[in-house]
Formats: C-alpha cells, sequence, structure tokens
C-alpha cells in the first residue's frame, strides 16, 4: 500500500476527529447505515469497500454483500462507545450487472439494499453547470426519453452548508432505502446532463456500470470546496472570513431565526405600503424583499462551508475518480483574486479526504457569456484569469486533465445548454488517463488533447505557433474562419489577426499587416471565447496566451500576475 504524505494523514486525521463531535452522532442507538447506502446504487470495483453507521455502544455490527455468491463479502465489528461502526469489505475484483443485497444486522435490527451493482463510481462536482440537469440540457427532447441505460446511476446530494464538518447528509422520508436513481427514462431527467454523457460513454467503451456522485451547487466559488484549517492559511482569504463572520454575529446578535424572522415580516409590511403608495403615485415599485437575506448565515455560502456539509459525509466511499466544473462565481468582481490558491486546494483537499493523494481529478474549464465589449476589456475579462488558472492548475498537478468547453456556447448565456461534448471529451480524458485505453486497432493511447501551446518563433512580420507533439495532428480551422486570434506589438494592444495553417509542420502563422513587430499570441481569449482550432479529431484547441503580461480585470483593484512570476 501507497504511503499516504504527512500532510494527507494530518488532515485525514483531523476530519475523523472532527466527525465524531457531529450531531449525527447524538442520534437514537437504532441501527442506521450512512445514506450514501441504498437500493440501486453502484458500488466501486477492485478497490476495498468501506460500509459505516451508528448502532448501539458495544453492540456488533454485521455486514454482508452477495450472500451465497462467488462475490460474497462479510465483515464484523463492535460499535464504538459512541455509537460508530466502520467496515471494510476485501474488494470486488471485477465489475457486476447482477443486482444483490447489502445487508447491516445489529441484534434484531435489519438494514437491506437491493439491486447494487458493481462498477465505477464517479464524483460530480462544483457549480451550476455541472448541476444543469439532462431535462435542461438542449438534447432533452430526445435524450431523456431514450435513456436506456439502467447500469448507470445517479445520487443528487442535498445541498447542505455548514459550520461544522457533518458525518451524514439527510434524505427525505420518501427516499427510505436511498434517494439513488437510474438513467431509464422514468427516473434520467435529473441527472447531471455533463454526468449523463460522461457516464453514458464510459458505460459503453469500458462495460461496467457507472454510478455517479452529484455533489454540484449552483452559485458555489471555490473557497466553498476546502477545508477551513487550508483557508485560514491564504492570506486572499481573510477577507471572505471577516465579512462571513461578521454577517453571522449580526444574525445571532439580532434573535437569530426568531429575529430575522421578525424582521422580515416588518420589512415585508413596509414594502406592501410602499408598493400600494407607489401604485397609486404611478411610479415605479420598490424591490420586495429576499427572504434568503434573513436566512442563517451558517447555513449558507461560507469558507468551507459546503465541503462540511455535502464532500465530508461521502469521503470515506471508494471512488474511480472526480469531475469538477467550477470556476464561474469566481470570475464577478475580485473574486479570482483567492482563485491561484483555493482551486488547487480544492483537489489537494478532496484527495486527502479521500485518502486518495492520485485521485484522478477532471478539471471541466468554464466556458464563456455575456457579451464582447472592447479590445481592452475582452483582454482582461475575469473568465481568462480563472481559465488561465485551471490551465496552470492541470499542468501543476499530477493525475488531472483539462477539459474545454468554450466552443459550446451558442449565445451569451452563462449556462451552455450544450452538455453532450463536454460530458464525451470528460469521458475521453478518463478513458485514456485512468484506464489506458488504446486508439482503435493501435497501440497508441486514446486521443483526448486538443492543440496545446508549447513555443512561439518571431519571424520578420509574423509570429509561428508550435503545439505539443501529438495534440495538433491535422491542425485546421473549422470551415477555414480565422475567429478568435490576437496579436500585439511590444506597446501591447492586441488586435484581431490573420492566421495560416502550415500542414506540413501542424504548426500556425499568425500575423497582423498594421503590426510590422509582432511580439504576443493570443487565442481563444475573451469573456466570451469565439475560434475553431483544432486538430484532426475535432478537438478543440486550449485557449492559449504567449505573453505572460498582467491583467487587469474592470471592478478590481490591482493586477492579476500568473503565480509564481
Amino acid at each position: 500500500m501507497a504511503r499516504i504524505p504527512t500532510r494527507f494523514r494530518t488532515l485525514l486525521l483531523a476530519t475523523i476527529g472532527s466527525l465524531a463531535l457531529s450531531p449525527f452522532l447524538e442520534a437514537s442507538q437504532e441501527l442506521r447505515v450512512a445514506n450514501l447506502f441504498g437500493d440501486h446504487m453502484v458500488l466501486q470495483r477492485e478497490k476495498p469497500i468501506r460500509i459505516w453507521g451508528w448502532g448501539a455502544p458495544g453492540e456488533q455490527i454485521r455486514v454482508g454483500f452477495a450472500i451465497g455468491t462467488s462475490s460474497e463479502r462479510t465483515g464484523t465489528m463492535q460499535a464504538t462507545q459512541d455509537g460508530q461502526w466502520d467496515i471494510t469489505l476485501e474488494a470486488l475484483p471485477s465489475a457486476s450487472f447482477v443486482g444483490r443485497d447489502l445487508v447491516v444486522e445489529s441484534g434484531e435490527s435489519v438494514r437491506r439494499f437491493t439491486d447494487i451493482l458493481v462498477g465505477d463510481v464517479w464524483v460530480c462536482g462544483g457549480q451550476s453547470n455541472m448541476e444543469w440537469t439532462l431535462r435542461s440540457s438542449r438534447d432533452a427532447d430526445f435524450e431523456v426519453e431514450s435513456a436506456d441505460m439502467p447500469e448507470v446511476r445517479y445520487l443528487r446530494l442535498p445541498k447542505i452548508a455548514h459550520l461544522e464538518p457533518q458525518a451524514d447528509f439527510p434524505v427525505r422520508a420518501e427516499e427510505n432505502g436511498g434517494p439513488w436513481r437510474r438513467c431509464i427514462p422514468e427516473e434520467a431527467a435529473d441527472c447531471t446532463g455533463v454526468g449523463y454523457y460522461f457516464a453514458r460513454r464510459m458505460r459503453r467503451r469500458l462495460d461496467v456500470p457507472i454510478g455517479l456522485i452529484d455533489v454540484s451547487w449552483g452559485g458555489t466559488m471555490a473557497q466553498h470546496w476546502v477545508t477551513q484549517e487550508t483557508l485560514r492559511g491564504f492570506p486572499e482569504m481573510q477577507g471572505y472570513f471577516d465579512e462571513f463572520e461578521a454577517r453571522l454575529s449580526a444574525w445571532r446578535g439580532g434573535g437569530g431565526e426568531e429575529g430575522a424572522a421578525a424582521r422580515y415580516a416588518e420589512d415585508l409590511a413596509a414594502f406592501e405600503t410602499a408598493r400600494a403608495a407607489a401604485a397609486a403615485a404611478g411610479e415605479r415599485e420598490p424591490r420586495r424583499p429576499d427572504k434568503r437575506q434573513y436566512e442563517d448565515p451558517a447555513a449558507q455560502g461560507q469558507p468551507g462551508g459546503m465541503l462540511n456539509g455535502v464532500i465530508r459525509p461521502i469521503a470515506r466511499a471508494s471512488v474511480r475518480g472526480v469531475l469538477f466544473y467550477q470556476g464561474e462565481n469566481n470570475s464577478f468582481g475580485e473574486s479570482w483574486k483567492p482563485f491561484h490558491r483555493t482551486f488547487p486546494a480544492v483537489i489537494s483537499d478532496w484527495r486527502a479526504l479521500f485518502g486518495k493523494p492520485q485521485l484522478p481529478f477532471g478539471i471541466i474549464q468554464i466556458a464563456g457569456w455575456s457579451n464582447r465589449r472592447t479590445m481592452t476589456y475582452d483582454m482582461n475579462h475575469h473568465t481568462n484569469i480563472v481559465r488561465e488558472l485551471q490551465h496552470i492548475t492541470w499542468q501543476r498537478t499530477a493525475n488531472t486533465g483539462l477539459i474545454v468547453t468554450y466552443d459550446t456556447n451558442s449565445n451569451g448565456s452563462i449556462h451552455p445548454g450544450r452538455k453532450l461534448p463536454v460530458g464525451e471529451r470528460a469521458a475521453r480524458w478518463a478513458l485514456s488517463e485512468v484506464h489506458g485505453i488504446k486508439r482503435y486497432r493501435s497501440d497508441e493511447p486514446l486521443e483526448w488533447r486538443g492543440p496545446l501551446y508549447e513555443s512561439m518563433q518571431v519571424e520578420a512580420n509574423q509570429i509561428t505557433i508550435r503545439f505539443a507533439p501529438g495534440t495538433a495532428n491535422g491542425l485546421r480551422l473549422d470551415q477555414d474562419e480565422e475567429a478568435g486570434f490576437y496579436v500585439a506589438g511590444a506597446d501591447k494592444e492586441f488586435h484581431h489577426a490573420r492566421v495560416r495553417v502550415q500542414g506540413g509542420d501542424n504548426t500556425l502563422v499568425v500575423w497582423n499587416t498594421e503590426i510590422p513587430d509582432p511580439v504576443a499570441v493570443r487565442y481563444g481569449w475573451s469573456n466570451l471565447p469565439a475560434g475553431g482550432l483544432m486538430n484532426s479529431r475535432e478537438l478543440p484547441a486550449f485557449p492559449f496566451r504567449t505573453d505572460r503580461w498582467p491583467l487587469t480585470p474592470h471592478q478590481s483593484a490591482g493586477s492579476y500576475q500568473i503565480p509564481g512570476d
């Protein structure tokens, strides 16, 4: 077994210690199994299987899976003095499409979960573009009704933010037996769209059941998914802690829930009076009080809050990897400032919590939205910073992949409706890098990267761009359109560029006749990137820039510099 680095061991031990203080452990002494487990779930193949829960102190707990078959696994232990139990079953070496039972017993109490499959389990995290359901995707009009993958199952966790680490998550009463759903017409509509298309391709190519644990939460920032212990070490996070703690103190000082309810009632009554007066005067009515502004800040977005409520309850599970689609909410105002620390910390902290220092992590790069304005606005937009930091994190972090999405948006919406190419590109990465799948009738790795910028060379009044080996085979422009290219001289003023593909060596020549001495090129560099640069697999090029000049986004004080410069 590989040795876990000290930082991961420390965080893991701290997590276990914190969970021991969770209110969940003060529940009744009846046998209870963690809510992750339920009918129709998928267990991870080839890895030890952890089953955990709570019961009477000192009571003997017995766990059995697939009893009476060649895959039978059993385990026993006594619940601890505070009622916890955690049993690890021997790994199942192969996948199984045969639904079997998972049984947990203690004294006269029995919990039985049925139709359990064995395959690969992926965690789908991030914000609204991961949360976006199949029913809301572009192809929902025919895809939902044609979903025919009962071997693909998904679980959507409730949105729980908390000040303290949580040991479990709640389920609705009607979900007794587990909230896992199958990708069939009656149940597939609420599956994450990106996750659905990812799982569909993985299921077909690997011929194994796929389980998706959806922990996405619209509007969240990277710092919501990092431990408070880690965040306290980032100077850029101090303002976020101060602001949250001030809101929490004010809410508690104002009478907590009771005081907030009274204030909301008063403000609502004042609003009704003002609205009536405005109507009588023919004036515009005032804004209605937002009830969410009167809720407990401890249950809302906060540093580490979503990780406490959503990730910690599942972190003991064995999973194959993670897909993480987040960054949009770090693209507003000055929210980009801590991102160079918080985004990589999402990966390192999740790996520590899951106890897997090399847990595969698929980074889905944010798309674009809004309208293009001036060249200066586009070249310095916050989204460029987030995409670049996602790219840098990929390059500096082992066992990660970067999935491009900028070409999936046909308008200015922050929620591109085309989730199929995103899911399938993520699957290409996972199949190639995680599973070692080869190309059709070849010993070469399955291609998953588009053209990846490697170097530039200035020749006369042109710049030649070269790409990483193997990423630009058959380099081309979609329909020969020269969109998304920019070039600048020593004055650092960018202009639209002309381009020409040199097919012989798969390089790109960039120029602008108004710039006799070009020094820098950018591609796909905008709040709403355009561009059709691709390779022969029609995998899009990664957005890039050849310069390392500071960027100064609008609505921001100070400039962004590439980390390490």
